[in-house]
């Protein structure tokens, strides 16, 4: 990357394209999974070397939960396997864990490992990644909402100052800043139903590289993109 001082604070990448670069070596989908590990593990060193503060990953939507029981096995399994691994690699780089979604559809043992995993990285301050697990972004702004009705009330008086600010504390992203660039990998050109609320005024990154493929120079050439661009956020300049 050449010098810029233009970074993204907060890089949020789609993990697309496991399966299909999968098949297209004639293996079964859960082998391209196992593969995308290796991105994660390059993408997250690349961004501590970039200097962003937030990089989150959207690992499994709600709507996941809707293939074959076979995978849902497996990456979940693959989950647990490379949180273990990665624990020395957060401590010695000073990076914090985070999980955000729905963890009531999570077992009681990945929960367990996942808890253990963010408390022990906690503390750490050089890069925090989030891994939504479980997560869709009505399914955020829905939970928000029923927070709001039961916490007003459903007063009239109550809503009429809940603001845009106010509203965004009841999300589970509420501790962290909005991404300034959401990144997706293997061609398509849709959110998949990711942080409908919260990139609103994201830029976006679409190559057809997939995930499996998606590397330090490739994670590079995003935030070279981004840094061309002119955010106005609806305003002029």
């Amino acid at each position: 990357m050449t010098e810029n001082k233009k970074v993204p604070a907060h890089v949020s990448i789609i993990m697309d394209g496991n399966g299909r670069w999968a098949r297209e070596r004639g293996r079964e989908r859960v082998f391209g999974h196992f593969e995308g590990v290796e991105s994660v593990r390059v993408c997250t060193e690349a961004a501590v070397e970039a200097g962003v503060k937030y990089l989150s990953l959207y690992a499994f939507s709600e709507e996941n939960w809707g293939r074959p029981e076979s995978e849902v096995s497996a990456l979940m399994e693959l989950m647990m396997k490379s949180m273990k691994n990665e624990l020395k690699t957060f401590l010695d780089n000073d990076i914090r864990f985070v999980v955000l979604g729905n963890r009531a559809r999570l077992g009681d043992e990945m929960n367990a490992a996942i808890d253990n995993m963010m408390e022990l990285t906690a503390s750490n301050k050089v890069l925090t990644l989030i891994l939504f697990l479980s997560y869709s972004g009505k399914w955020d702004i829905l939970q928000a909402a029923k927070r709001l009705a039961k916490e007003t009330g459903g007063d009239p008086e109550k809503l009429a100052q809940v603001g845009q600010e106010e509203f965004g504390r009841l999300l589970v992203t509420k501790d962290y800043p909005d991404p300034d660039l959401i990144i997706r990998t293997s061609g398509e050109l849709r959110l998949s139903n990711y942080l409908l609320w919260q990139g609103a005024y994201s830029e976006y990154y679409f190559t057809p590289v997939t995930w499996p493929d998606f590397r330090r120079e490739q994670f590079f050439e995003a935030l070279e993109d981004y840094a061309s661009r002119d955010r106005r956020f609806g305003k002029v300049k």
